[in-house]
């Protein structure tokens, strides 16, 4: 590579921006949020049912969560591979997949720790009022696990938007084909670029979880507040 050429290409920046091209930063960017968003969303809805049956039926915690956590240390390369042959070809799916199992596999103990760090005189304070099963889960025992359970969601938002750029190595990566097409080249501006958008995208999505969780637990702010 040319020792004058500069480390960032500012040029670079403007002409790929949004063009009609794939590798466009734009389309890139879409791209990534659709395969890093998808898995958080679904992890939650398969999460929070799944803990709650692990709380119901207590014996069933520890061999899902074992399950959970084995299929957490698998790497996502290999599991990447390993759905190209259901998937067939390079697609979002080939991706989501095996990240929607990593979100579970943390999201589902948040659930079962978030509600096990519900107090029993509050339960029992909440049936005596004559609350039913249902109404108190929904009422009292959720909001009070949302804490722990949104702190769960943003470990797996952060890492869900990291592990989509491994998908660039067979095709499917978001932001993280700027990395492929930076070693390729031998070229660093891509690649700077793709790290700056995937860290600033990991702010906004902690950012938003963040925001969420307070608005979801007022008694929180207003007990800090006292």
């Amino acid at each position: 590579m040319d020792d004058q050429q500069p480390l960032f290409k500012w040029s670079w920046l403007t002409e790929n921006w949004d063009n009609d091209s794939p590798t466009s930063i734009v389309t890139l960017l879409q791209a990534h949020v659709l395969m890093a968003g998808v898995p958080i969303v679904l992890g939650l809805l398969i999460a929070v049912p799944l803990g709650l049956v692990c709380v119901r039926w207590r014996w069933l915690y520890q061999p899902v969560s074992g399950l959970m956590n084995a299929v957490y240390a698998l790497p996502s390369l290999p599991l990447f591979m390993l759905l190209l042959g259901v998937t067939g070809r390079p697609q979002p799916a080939t991706v989501i997949i095996p990240l929607t199992f990593y979100a579970v596999a943390v999201l589902m103990p948040a659930v079962v720790d978030g509600l096990g760090s519900v107090p029993e005189h509050v339960r029992q304070a909440a049936t005596a009022m004559g609350f039913t099963h249902m109404r108190r889960l929904i009422r009292v025992d959720l909001p009070i696990a949302v804490p722990v359970v949104l702190a769960g969601l943003r470990v797996v938002a952060v890492s869900s938007i990291s592990l989509v750029s491994v998908g660039a190595l067979i095709g499917q990566g978001g932001l993280g084909n700027f990395f492929t097409d930076a070693f390729q080249r031998d070229f660093y501006t891509p690649a700077i670029a793709g790290i700056v958008l995937i860290v600033l995208l990991a702010l906004v999505a902690d950012g938003i979880i963040v925001a969420a969780q307070r608005l979801l637990t007022p008694w929180v702010r207003a007990r800090r507040g006292t």
